[in-house]
């Protein structure tokens, strides 16, 4: 069974290697884009006329076909990771920014007016209490955004980018391989499936306050009878 995930030489890594370079390639961009979006969705939020146009451009860089994007990026990064890594990022502010907004505008102004009052500053209120109690929509969003980079990441290898699972991929179909067909395909669902899994663990770890099985407001119980 281990023959089974043997990787041939010219593809310079194990397939644990390969799986462990597509998760940074896909999870990074990540990373960065939601390290944006918090300061970027909250300016959003106490300055509503710039969420308009903050939500049409991501959307129009969003709407660039990622192969158009990497290409256009090769002349400044190069074959390199980054050519694959900002255009995910780009991508995963389309989704973060608006969960991140939603989930911060439903805290309930009572609530907000509480922290106000116990002498909570805008920066310590934001990370305190209105972060905390959006973290269903702002995790729904990162759920999103992780599954599609995951899976974008892939594309990279039309540029030649090294490392991924996309590359056993190229390999597979260059070399008349299924198995590697196989292995990168079903590898990439897996992982998609399992970092999914893992978001949704984080969320029940991070929201002890909602109800098991009925994860749909984002406001606590203790905020919703405060507000009768």
């Amino acid at each position: 069974m281990t023959e089974f995930f043997d990787m041939p030489s010219y593809l310079e890594h194990s397939y644990p290697g390969l799986v462990g370079l597509h998760l940074r390639e896909a999870l990074l961009p990540v990373l960065a884009g939601l390290i944006v979006a918090l300061p970027l969705a909250q300016l959003c939020v106490r300055f509503r006329w710039l969420y308009p146009p903050v939500l049409w451009v991501t959307t129009v860089l969003y709407a660039i076909p990622s192969l158009a994007f990497f290409v256009i990026l090769i002349d400044y990064t190069g074959l390199s990771e980054l050519t694959v890594m900002i255009p995910l990022a780009v991508y995963s502010l389309v989704v973060l920014v608006p969960a991140i907004v939603d989930g911060v505008r439903s805290v309930p102004q009572e609530t907000l007016a509480a922290a106000t009052a116990m002498g909570f500053g805008p920066v310590r209120r934001y990370v305190q209490v209105q972060l905390p109690i959006a973290a269903p929509a702002i995790l729904a969003g990162l759920r999103v955004a992780c599954v599609s980079s995951i899976s974008l990441v892939s594309v990279g290898m039309l540029i030649g980018n090294e490392g991924a699972l996309g590359n056993m991929l190229d390999a597979g179909m260059k070399y008349n391989q299924p198995r590697l067909v196989w292995l990168s395909v079903v590898g990439t669902a897996v992982l998609a499936i399992l970092v999914d899994i893992a978001l949704i663990a984080v969320r029940a770890l991070l929201t002890p306050w909602m109800p098991r099985g009925t994860r749909k407001s984002s406001r606590p119980p203790v905020a919703e009878e405060g507000t009768r």
